[in-house]
């Protein structure tokens, strides 16, 4: 059974879709861009700090559910400039060491409010 989830304490959806969805074993938590969730603005501060706020909204959500980051199986990320990969890969490993998910990167002309970066996150409820 499918169950929808939307966030209290993360950043609002920006369209018609759940935060996230779960079934008995897997969580997939929607593409998370770097919004405030006091404001459902895109923080400024270029790559670092988007990077930073898109991870700590796909923690608090996860949080909202009983997991944490160490759940994650896989994620994808999206990145107007790949040229910020380096970046983007050092904060990334500060939210999911030491035991990474599998993980695919992509370059994107544009993504939604004008981010510089999505990240979507598949995880398991009965890892930990």
């Amino acid at each position: 059974m499918k169950v929808c989830f939307n966030t209290e304490k993360g950043p609002k959806a920006v369209g018609p879709y759940s935060t996230l969805t779960m079934t008995s074993d897997l969580v997939f938590v929607s593409g998370m861009i770097p919004l405030d969730p006091k404001t459902n603005e895109i923080v400024e501060g270029g790559i670092e700090n988007q990077t930073r706020q898109a991870l700590q909204n796909i923690k608090t959500v996860l949080e909202e559910v009983g997991l944490t980051m160490n759940h994650a199986l896989k994620t994808t990320v999206l990145l107007t400039d790949l040229g910020s990969f380096g970046q983007v890969n050092a904060i990334y490993g500060e939210y999911f060491a030491p035991n990474f998910p599998a993980r695919a990167c992509y370059e994107v002309s544009k993504l939604p409010k004008g981010a510089l970066i999505e990240i979507e996150v598949i995880a398991a409820r009965t890892l930990e």
